[in-house]
């Protein structure tokens, strides 16, 4: 049975009242795989905002009471943050894939460029000190509303997904691949997230499917993301 794990910042722990992309990912994952799949992770709650605390389990109204809740995500958590935790996660949960959406947090309060590819090899060696076999799949980081009014910023998170490519293509390996999905198709911060940082649903969608693009053209595992409704492919 394929064991998956969520790990990311406050677009993938998301907010009291949300979905979040990892119910979308489920969904897509429990119709499509062909086989058991399980949800692990060490974590369960949403932020609530009102709170300023990971304390909530309102996921949104309609959310099948069958999703696993369990990731290893947190608001204001990046690269450094993820790091040093990944090893025990990864041997007391026993995740297959790791799902990491993570870096925007890293650039834009802790580390620069050249600092947060770093922290991306520290976490891959230390999640493969738990399990030599674990599998990564990457997102790079998606541009949030502060790119648009600070060039620097901008170019800092482009300077960053151009070293998380070729960091994941140094540390990819047979037994442990290191798979970097393309941008979320589509992705409008308008349109796709409420602040210019957070995901609607729409965005959730589209979250999702680069997942599920990545995993389905590398590996076979699932199918492309394909959903009716308000996401917008």
């Amino acid at each position: 049975m394929l064991r998956f794990m969520f790990v990311g910042d406050s677009t993938t722990i998301g907010s009291a009242g949300e979905h979040t992309w990892r119910y979308r990912m489920w969904e897509h994952l429990r119709d499509t795989l062909g086989g058991p799949f399980r949800i692990v992770g060490p974590r369960e709650t949403l932020y609530d905002q009102a709170l300023d605390a990971p304390v909530s389990l309102e996921y949104a109204p309609g959310t099948d009471p069958a999703f696993p809740r369990a990731h290893l995500a947190g608001w204001g958590e990046g690269w450094q943050h993820m790091a040093p935790l990944i090893r025990s996660a990864v041997g007391d949960h026993r995740p297959d894939v790791l799902l990491v959406s993570l870096g925007l947090i890293d650039l834009g309060f802790y580390t620069d460029a050249d600092a947060t590819a770093r922290n991306v090899r520290r976490f891959v060696t230390e999640a493969r000190a738990a399990d030599p076999r674990v599998r990564f799949v990457v997102l790079p980081v998606v541009p949030n509303i502060r790119a648009d009014s600070d060039p620097a910023f901008a170019a800092e998170v482009a300077r960053f997904n151009e070293l998380l490519a070729k960091t994941a293509a140094d540390l990819d390996e047979p037994r442990s691949p290191v798979l970097l999905t393309s941008p979320p198709p589509g992705y409008d911060l308008a349109t796709d997230t409420y602040d210019g940082t957070h995901p609607l649903p729409s965005g959730e969608h589209k979250l999702a499917a680069a997942f599920a693009g990545a995993m389905s053209q590398a590996w076979g595992m699932g199918t492309e993301y394909r959903r009716d409704g308000d996401q917008g492919l």
